[in-house]
């Protein structure tokens, strides 16, 4: 099984790496499949709930979070946007993929809903797979991948490192 996971205690470090390494990825013609989160976007809410992330490979951008007023501190995650999400980058998964990528291993998935049936179907057809999981869902995540997922730092060189031993080395263009 191949399945690595990146944590952070930096506020959105794991999210700005995995954006980072799919879009370079994507430029050396690698076929991505999941969700990072859209870097542009600038939340509004002092709590940071408020996101918009990006299917792979090439959208779309989806908001996933609900306007519940600047006075809520409540969860704001969109059920039907993450659903939506969940099934565009289930599509995707259906072709020739060589690394599923997620943003995070959150509170949803440790609940056995947003994208945590989808990562199973990624890990089942062999598809490597990498994670960010946030601190407070290590356990539930070690609980998920049977203790099997490496652990990677927050390096990108050392993300750049686990990609390298486990996507296939395909020919990304074709011949003429």
């Amino acid at each position: 099984m191949k399945i690595a996971y990146v944590t952070s205690a930096k506020r959105g470090r794991s999210d700005s790496l995995l954006a980072e390494l799919a879009e370079d990825l994507r430029a050396e013609g690698r076929r991505l499949t999941g969700i990072v989160k859209d870097q542009s976007y600038a939340g509004h809410y002092a709590n940071g709930c408020d996101m918009k992330i990006r299917v792979l490979p090439a959208g779309p951008v989806i908001r996933i979070t609900q306007n519940l007023g600047q006075g809520s501190d409540a969860c704001r995650l969109d059920p039907a946007a993450i659903t939506e999400a969940a099934a565009r980058a289930e599509a995707n998964l259906m072709g020739d993929t060589d690394l599923f990528i997620l943003n995070k291993f959150g509170p949803e998935e440790c609940s056995g809903r947003g994208f945590y049936t989808l990562i199973a179907t990624a890990m089942e057809a062999g598809i490597p797979v990498l994670l960010g999981v946030s601190t407070t869902c290590e356990a539930a995540f070690a609980t998920f991948s049977g203790g099997l997922a490496e652990a990677l730092p927050d390096d990108p060189a050392e993300l750049r490192n686990w990609c390298a031993k486990v996507i296939p080395d395909r020919k990304t263009h074709t011949p003429a």
